[in-house]
């Protein structure tokens, strides 16, 4: 039996942040992103040394966490780190199974198999270590009926009540991307394929990905079913000092650097993302003379991905539209990237070279580059 088959993943269930307040978190992801906020967890709840909200939108589930206390045993991350992904919880059918699997193929336990019970059912769970501190979690909630997890509870309007948003149509996630460092690309590529039975779906090297000043490799796992897809990049030699080293940097080691989350209409998303005010690398005008040459038919209307700076590329398979955010924080380390497939699996190949080198224009700026 293979290992994709003994260790059949189904989905990411959701991903935790670890912030330095919760609350004002989740107000930004609701009237910028258009998350509904769905649960909560802390003082009021009887959950002691942090405080948590559930944000959710479409497929997508964000938890976004705080320490009540300097002695909460993540605190130190957030001098570390800033806001950042802590912990990327990956759905299975069988959390022991799971670990116990995980941990016989080398990986490093944080918490082995455990079941939390409230009045709304069982909630299953174990933790591994990934890259850097990053975490992944093993969760079956197949018993469990309730907001979340146990200690969360439905959110009180009372207590939340933000102002009108404009709803912006994220569905899903598409993939989640980690940055470590120089010559560990390949070392948490095999962690993948031999813990958790993912195999490998594309590689880019210094050629595919690089610029007149700098340069990175990836390479892009998927579990067995196809529905988890963690592209892995490392910096690579160039003139300058790439992003993914200003990454490493300001983060303070390997960790996610963004999240893709899809939507089925990408002009009507970003346009309700750029009503919330959210703020997007942009790339020259030139960028779209020839794009109908490079791409082919699209049904979208070119003048209009100008306007907003929505990216095209295509493979064997169809196209997609992509465009990404400028740093959620004032560190420039975690971004979000939306993205539209109209049949295409690739991941933009043919827009590496003018999104990095808006990103340069963007270290130029804060004079990291």
């Amino acid at each position: 039996m293979t290992p994709i088959d003994e260790m059949p993943l189904r989905k990411i269930d959701h991903v935790r942040f670890f912030v330095g307040n919760a609350r004002q978190s989740a107000y930004f992801y609701r009237n910028a992103y258009g998350f509904d906020v769905v649960a909560y967890a802390g003082l009021e709840t009887k959950v002691k040394h942090e405080a948590g909200y559930v944000v959710r939108q479409g497929g997508i589930t964000f938890v976004l966490v705080s320490p009540l206390r300097a002695n909460h045993p993540d605190a130190s991350r957030l001098v570390l780190h800033g806001d950042g992904v802590s912990d990327i919880a990956l759905q299975v059918d069988d959390v022991r199974r799971a670990y116990n699997l995980a941990v016989e193929r080398g990986a490093v336990g944080v918490i082995g198999p455990r079941e939390e019970k409230d009045d709304f059912g069982v909630y299953e769970y174990a933790t591994i270590r990934a890259y850097g501190d990053t975490t992944h979690t093993f969760v079956n909630r197949d018993r469990y009926h309730g907001a979340f997890s146990p200690g969360f509870d439905p959110i009180d309007p009372s207590r939340y009540n933000p102002s009108t948003y404009h709803p912006t149509g994220l569905l899903a996630i598409d993939h989640i991307v980690g940055n470590v460092e120089e010559g560990k690309m390949n070392e948490w590529v095999n962690f993948y394929r031999k813990v958790l039975g993912f195999e490998q779906l594309v590689s880019f090297d210094d050629q595919d990905i690089s610029t007149e000043y700098s340069a990175l490799m990836s390479k892009v796992v998927q579990s067995g079913r196809g529905k988890i897809k963690f592209p892995i990049n490392e910096p690579a030699h160039g003139k300058r000092r790439s992003q993914i080293e200003e990454y490493i940097d300001f983060y303070g080691g390997a960790g996610v650097q963004h999240i893709a989350m899809a939507t089925n209409d990408i002009i009507k998303t970003v346009r309700a993302l750029i009503a919330n005010d959210v703020s997007f690398l942009r790339v020259p005008r030139t960028y779209y003379d020839n794009l109908r040459d490079r791409v082919g038919d699209i049904k979208e209307d070119i003048e209009e991905l100008a306007e907003l700076g929505i990216l095209v590329d295509r493979d064997d398979e169809g196209y997609m539209l992509q465009i990404f955010t400028k740093p959620v924080q004032d560190r420039p380390t975690l971004f979000f990237e939306i993205i539209q497939r109209e049949g295409a699996k690739s991941f933009g190949k043919g827009n590496f070279k003018a999104l990095f080198e808006a990103i340069e224009r963007e270290q130029a700026i804060r004079g990291t580059l």
